[in-house]
């Protein structure tokens, strides 16, 4: 087997701090210039300072614990070899493209070591680089450790044709064998037959058995569901048994407003949970603003006026009064909702917390561990957001930190998922859904 050069651009260490160690039988090849913009970025206090911390931390392990050198190669577990390529030329008179930027310079290292008939591959998150390593005949390919499908996760709620007598015959026995063998363990079912009979219900792992969902016949706190997948959302939201719920679907669909609304019943309704922790990524969409004045609390206010906005609309159905802001307030003042940015969650410990993460398809899969890693004791974790739908550029709808956490506890029986697909927040909304 031919021993390959893997070149690591600097966004791949930045998005997974352990991707040295992914490429066993191979040689790691880091240029010198991405030490240096890890050097940059570690002075950061965000998710990139931290992981370009861990990389410039790990190196710096390798000289006490394993043999070799950084520009010889240093050997690690695996069979890998590390090698710091510490110099380059100002310029290479066939080298095609301008060293004016750290990107060209480390394909210009690319460029050397094909040049002296090593297999060589440049691994990068940014697309625009592969292009042109690939324009000058070097292997270039996306980092895809941490990648899974998003198109083949199922919806979450499968539609089986059945007779009216079996039908009824589940509405008279509240039970169901199912049909197939190969359901997911929570996974929603809708039954129907030619004669316009139909039944929702989940899948029960532990018994193999089909069963009917939770009786909710005045709605919660006033907001009905308007379609079966909001019906089977609510099901999972309510039920103890799943810490972990992850809804996917555009904008409009329910899912902040369905997590928030199960989340005030399950929290001041039932008592099952001390609190309700809403947080969002801090991504603008758009050209950014620039620094927001304030406390932290005042910063965050403008990051979260979705919730509010979901809560104000929460409360004015609860009262049937849109203008009523007593319920809002009294919920405010209770102290049993508290907003977080993602950053300052780590290193906390969330035992009997209702935990929603709004636009988690803008985390990255390490965010997306550290944040379940969070839950305590008795609490529940929602996952809400699009992953079509991306704001960090690094990301794509496969390698985001929502897909990942959905691929990596898929069919467990403590995770239950849903795609919503319908828009029901306007007919507009619906419409610029599917056309835009």
């Amino acid at each position: 087997m031919v021993r390959k050069s893997f070149v690591i651009d600097t966004n791949v260490l930045l998005y997974d701090p352990s991707a040295i160690t992914k490429f066993e039988d191979n040689d790691v090849i880091l240029p010198l210039m991405v030490l240096e913009e890890l050097d940059t970025y570690k002075k950061s206090s965000d998710e990139r300072g931290r992981n370009a911390r861990s990389v410039l931390r790990y190196i710096d392990s390798l000289k006490l614990t394993c043999k070799g050198d950084y520009q010889d190669g240093i050997d690690l577990p695996g069979g890998t070899k590390l090698k710091i390529h510490l110099s380059s030329p100002k310029k290479v008179s066939d080298f095609p493209l301008l060293l004016d930027r750290s990107s060209n310079k480390i394909l210009l290292i690319c460029y050397l070591l094909k040049e002296k008939k090593e297999k060589v591959i440049f691994v990068s998150k940014d697309f625009v680089s592969r292009v042109k390593s690939e324009a000058m005949g070097i292997d270039a390919e996306d980092y895809e450790n941490l990648k899974n499908s998003y198109d083949q996760i199922r919806k979450g709620l499968r539609k089986v044709q059945m007779t009216k007598e079996e039908i009824d015959d589940f509405y008279k026995k509240g039970t169901l064998h199912p049909p197939s063998t190969d359901f997911l363990p929570n996974e929603y079912c809708l039954l129907s037959s030619g004669q316009k009979t139909s039944a929702v219900c989940k899948y029960n792992p532990k018994k193999n058995q089909l069963e009917p969902l939770k009786l909710l016949d005045k709605g919660i706190w006033g907001v009905h569901p308007l379609n079966v997948e909001q019906k089977c959302v609510i099901d999972m939201l309510l039920r103890d048994d799943l810490p972990l719920v992850i809804l996917l679907g555009p904008a409009g669909t329910g899912k902040t407003l369905w997590a928030l609304t199960c989340g005030l019943r399950k929290v001041f309704d039932e008592n099952a949970y001390s609190k309700i922790l809403i947080s969002r990524p801090i991504i603008p969409l758009g050209k950014d603003i620039g620094y927001l004045p304030g406390t932290k609390e005042e910063k965050l206010y403008h990051w979260m006026q979705p919730i509010y906005d979901n809560l104000e609309y929460i409360c004015g159905s609860n009262t049937g009064k849109e203008q009523d802001n007593s319920a809002l307030d009294f919920i405010m003042q209770s102290k049993k909702i508290e907003m977080e940015a993602v950053t300052y969650i780590r290193g906390r410990t969330l035992p009997k917390v209702y935990m929603i993460i709004d636009e988690a398809q803008n985390l990255t899969p390490h965010e997306a561990r550290t944040i379940i890693s969070r839950a305590g004791k008795g609490s529940k974790v929602i996952f809400t957001g699009d992953p079509t739908q991306i704001d960090n550029p690094y990301l794509d709808k496969d390698s985001n930190g929502l897909t990942y956490a959905l691929s990596k506890f898929y069919g467990h029986k403590l995770m239950g998922h849903m795609f919503l697909d319908k828009t029901e927040r306007s007919e507009l909304a619906g419409i610029a859904a599917e056309l835009m």
